[in-house]
């Protein structure tokens, strides 16, 4: 197979990628802001239909979550973007990524300006909108090969990858399902190695009612919801260190009001970062104590909501295989591909679960991800879009065993 030449053209696309990022990283589109995900949904839409196919906008079910008066409140998510080529391909690929950003509608961070001729600052242009560039420059190389009619890809956005994909997780599962292998293209670290094995996340708010009451006058009618809180929390970070590879993150606290209040109501949001199933089993355990304990406690009532949604991502022979046929493409482009395992979580973890063996850092190089400094590395675009060119027309040549799926993902 003559590869050089689909190559060669890439290299050539470099302003028209660095100009796509720029137009996309200009266009707010935080997780939240569903007028700034339909626009941005659009301009997906009109860049993706020449390579041809068949388009869909995939309305997503309402989320839930809990407020700061611990309440249940739904909201609503942008549409998801769906392209599909050769459906009844035997083998195919799920290419999958995201539209939105951590930076609401409000933030100060706004607009894309060029650091220096090899460096962009703005919001969402690493992560994760350089990283669809890369993908759709990819698609439209290996669309020229002749060897692109051997296998079948859909391509997956979600517009609610920065707040765990709750909208978009039975749509991720369902479409994995259908796939033979994954490629997503969040951004690599910032020296350009991949992620491999990756944590599991589960995100809890942790409720606690007590018993309002007059500060002064009626103090020991009250139940301080807020003082049984704390001391749930200390048990919470105290769990940190008493099993390999937790980590607990106590976020954010609420709650109380006047000082001459005994205050009825306190929370606190927690993540947790779990290394396989055991670990899960385990602060599952722990947490049902810490509620037990609070529930025990006189006009104190708890209640803890959140789940494990993304389980942890493990490293096995189908990841190896896969990493081995992209180093194997990053050799022939003289770009040194490594993997290195990471307490991140993405959709790449969402893949796993369902059985879809995947490669999950495709995208472009940069850093200080979700901060104002974020920043692209230019020339990322055109060496990355070429390395999964190259892995895909490897795929459709035969060059790898396709790995039989297997349900679950977790170790």
């Amino acid at each position: 197979m003559n590869t050089q030449s689909y190559l060669d053209w890439l290299d050539h696309q470099r302003q028209p990628m660095i100009d796509l990022v720029q137009l996309w990283g200009n266009v707010n589109s935080g997780s939240r802001n569903l007028p700034g995900l339909a626009k941005m949904h659009g301009l997906i839409c009109d860049a993706f239909t020449p390579l041809g196919g068949e388009t869909e906008s995939i309305r997503l079910p309402a989320v839930s979550i809990i407020n700061d008066r611990g309440e249940s409140e739904s909201f609503e998510t942008g549409r998801a973007f769906s392209l599909v080529i050769r459906p009844e391909a035997t083998r195919r690929i799920l290419l999958s990524g995201h539209m939105d950003t951590v930076y609401p509608e409000s933030s100060s961070f706004q607009s894309c300006r060029f650091i220096n001729n090899e460096m962009m600052n703005g919001p969402g242009v690493t992560d994760m909108k350089g990283g669809l560039v890369v993908m759709l420059y990819a698609l439209l190389a290996f669309e020229q090969s002749s060897v692109a009619k051997n296998i079948g890809w859909e391509v997956l956005i979600n517009p609610d990858e920065e707040t765990g994909s709750h909208a978009s997780a039975s749509l991720l599962a369902e479409r994995a399902a259908a796939a033979d292998i994954g490629m997503i293209f969040e951004p690599t670290m910032p020296d350009g190695t991949l992620a491999g094995q990756r944590k599991g996340s589960g995100n809890f708010t942790l409720v606690v009612r007590g018993k309002a009451a007059h500060a002064g006058r009626e103090h020991h009618l009250g139940r301080n919801a807020i003082a049984a809180l704390a001391g749930a929390i200390s048990q919470i970070d105290s769990l940190n260190g008493q099993h390999p590879d937790v980590t607990i993150n106590v976020g954010k606290i609420s709650g109380g009001g006047p000082t001459n209040i005994v205050p009825a109501l306190a929370m606190c949001r927690f993540n947790i970062r779990v290394p396989n199933q055991s670990a899960i089993d385990w602060c599952t355990e722990q947490l049902d104590k810490v509620v037990a304990e609070l529930n025990d406690h006189d006009g104190i009532s708890s209640t803890l909501h959140g789940q494990f949604d993304r389980k942890p991502k493990p490293f096995n022979e189908q990841q190896a295989s896969l990493f081995q046929l992209l180093k194997s493409c990053g050799d022939d482009i003289d770009l040194t591909v490594k993997h290195v395992p990471t307490g991140g979580c993405c959709d790449g973890n969402n893949l796993a679960a369902a059985g879809l063996p995947n490669i999950d850092t495709l995208g472009v190089q940069g850093g200080n991800i979700h901060s104002e400094e974020e920043y692209l590395v230019l020339s990322s675009l055109t060496e990355r879009a070429k390395l999964s060119a190259l892995f895909l027309m490897k795929l459709a040549s035969g060059e790898l065993d396709w790995p039989d799926k297997t349900p679950g993902g977790t170790e």
